[in-house]
């Protein structure tokens, strides 16, 4: 992040800040942060990314337009979890279509978004 004379502890509560954004579902508010200088694919400490949440949590319409910014489908966090693994374990369809759709790898993370969609009964979302 262009921190603009920001200092570190106020470019920490700006991350933490967005992605609270981005766990709401807040996407005009998250992508005005983007707009300004925020990276896409910011993360927390966990390495929990915009998309993570916002997938984890469900909205999908902050997902789409994290993903239009160049959000990275695949990005996996210090779990080695992907967005669309977290989506699934959630029951988050519409949000497991949109990362579909983005090309989100089935394979990568742990659990794989294969594995997770067997073992949470979703497989159909996962079918071509």
């Amino acid at each position: 992040m262009n921190s603009g004379g920001l200092t570190t502890e106020q470019t920490r509560r700006v991350v933490t800040i967005a992605l609270h954004l981005a766990r709401e579902g807040n996407t005009d508010q998250l992508l005005e942060f983007v707009a300004h200088g925020l990276p896409v694919n910011a993360s927390d400490t966990a390495g929990n990314t915009l998309l993570m949440l916002a997938a984890y949590h469900g909205h999908a319409d902050t997902v789409r337009a994290l993903l239009r910014l160049g959000a990275d489908p695949d990005q996996r966090n210090a779990r080695d979890q992907a967005p669309i693994a977290g989506a699934l374990f959630k029951g988050a369809d519409d949000v497991v279509v949109v990362l579909r759709q983005a090309g989100a790898d089935l394979d990568s993370g742990t659990p794989t978004a294969r594995a997770a969609a067997s073992l949470f009964g979703r497989a159909h979302l996962l079918a071509n």
